[in-house]
């Protein structure tokens, strides 16, 4: 007797999506911005605002649509990413909203510029821009892997949009760092773009040379010493920032672009040295640009101490205010909309806008913000781990290090912890090409990561399986 079995192939279990867990957590993400827009109405005119559920729907919807952008073009991303960059945004237009209302802006603004307008509604306007353009790229990428293809395209549009600024009649000169292009009646800062589309040339250079970076070096004192024929990308990298910082006064980009770059040089060899190398190179570089570029050296002092200078100086005046509204706000905060960090300026709502954070909402509020901004940055870097593809693994991780850094240093900056960079704090500050270019950011990433959790899919059936059999003796 004989029995025949027929065998069959285990096909690739399939993840569940988790797009209702997405849904749910945008409700929460909706929610909590109108609560906190209702509480700083109370604190400072006594009554709820009057827009309130305008702003409240107009939020919802902007969530709604991308939620549906997601489900359709990006079944398999990551459930986090877009909630989270929904409740920084909407916070972000809660805390812009409060320091429209305070007097001494609208003053100060007067005084200056004749006039004085809101900035709150201008912010709802480039969220839902940005929305739009984090739309595009879930429905324009189909496969981030096509990006590889326009390696040393990236590096060339990364240089113009880097020069863009210093270029006369085109760049503009706002508090002594050349950061901004005026194009038709708007200011755009190339370099939150540039962050971008660097890091593709980034992932795609490492991708073919990381063997070349990682095996054919020398041990000198512990550390693996590349060739000198290695260290040629390394050292223009270096000098690109320097040229940064000698020619715009820009702290921030520069510091932001060096460092992304041996991060990922680190990821992509796993040599230690590199990391040693990059960390000399970039003191060695600020040192010498500091002692001469009186901006940054500006900066340098009103790090070393703010107080000493408080009343001589504008930088040592917003670090000083900065770092007493930190010191305000105590663990706890003294509220929404009860704050005086206003007193900083202009900036209180763009470079310095997370002391409102820490004086209105206390140490415990800075802790909530930096563990949502803590949140992406390790969705980020889960992606990357979860990558199938080497491009992807590098790419997703330039984009979670140049998140990680922008963090890092302008938080660190209002702090007192570095010297001030002049970036903007994601989705907090005012300001529209911050806002378009995160969440960009968050676009590819999620379609990084619903290209690493999506099933594979099941092998070709064999004809040899057809031809097994279980043969018992009879």
């Amino acid at each position: 007797m004989s029995v025949v079995t027929n065998t069959t192939t285990i096909g690739a279990i399939e993840l569940p999506s988790r797009r209702n867990t997405e849904l749910m957590l945008l409700v929460f993400a909706v929610v909590i911005p109108i609560f906190a827009y209702a509480n700083v109405g109370l604190a400072i005119h006594g009554e709820l605002p009057p827009g309130m559920l305008a702003y409240g729907g107009g939020l919802a919807v902007l969530a709604g649509l991308a939620h549906f952008v997601v489900r359709r073009y990006a079944k398999y991303a990551d459930p986090l990413l877009l909630p989270i960059a929904t409740l920084l945004n909407g916070l972000g237009c809660v805390l812009i909203w409060r320091l429209d209302q305070s007097e001494r802006l609208q003053n100060l603004a007067k005084r200056s510029f004749g006039a004085f307008s809101e900035s709150a509604p201008r912010q709802m306007m480039y969220t839902a821009v940005a929305i739009a353009l984090f739309a595009a790229v879930l429905m324009l990428l189909k496969d981030h892997r096509t990006l590889q293809r326009f390696t040393y395209i990236s590096m060339a549009a990364a240089l113009v949009l880097l020069i863009l600024p210093v270029i006369p009649g085109l760049g503009a000169d706002v508090f002594g760092a050349k950061i901004w292009i005026s194009v038709a009646g708007f200011s755009i800062q190339p370099g939150e773009f540039a962050k971008i589309v660097i890091a593709v040339f980034f992932a795609g250079y490492l991708m073919v040379k990381r063997d070349a970076l990682a095996l054919a070096s020398r041990r000198f004192m512990g550390l693996y010493l590349p060739r000198g024929r290695d260290l040629g990308p390394i050292l223009m990298i270096w000098a690109m920032s320097l040229l940064i910082l000698v020619f715009e006064n820009d702290l921030g980009t520069s510091l932001l672009f060096f460092g992304m770059f041996v991060i990922m040089l680190y990821v992509a060899t796993e040599r230690t040295s590199w990391i040693v190398i990059g960390l000399l190179m970039s003191v060695g570089g600020a040192v010498v640009v500091g002692t001469f570029a009186s901006h940054v050296q500006a900066r340098v002092n009103a790090w070393l101490d703010p107080f000493g200078c408080y009343t001589t100086s504008g930088a040592c005046e917003q670090v000083g205010q900065s770092i007493m509204s930190f010191g305000s706000g105590g663990v706890l905060g003294t509220g929404w909309g009860q704050g005086n960090s206003d007193l900083i300026g202009f900036a209180a709502n763009s470079d310095f806008i997370f002391s409102t954070v820490g004086e209105e909402l206390g140490l415990s509020g800075v802790m909530a913000f930096l563990l949502l901004y803590g949140l992406i940055i390790e969705r980020g870097v889960r992606t990357a781990l979860a990558a199938r593809d080497p491009f992807g693994k590098l790419f997703a991780i330039g984009l979670s290090g140049a998140f990680s850094l922008q963090i890092f240093v302008v938080a660190g900056g209002v702090m007192g912890l570095i010297p001030l960079t002049g970036m903007t704090m994601p989705f907090l500050a005012s300001g529209g090409s911050s806002v378009l270019a995160n969440w960009a950011l968050i676009g590819i990433l999620i379609r990084i990561s619903d290209t690493a959790r999506r099933p594979a899919p099941a092998p070709a059936p064999s004809p040899d399986s057809e031809m097994t059999q279980v043969v018992r003796p009879s």
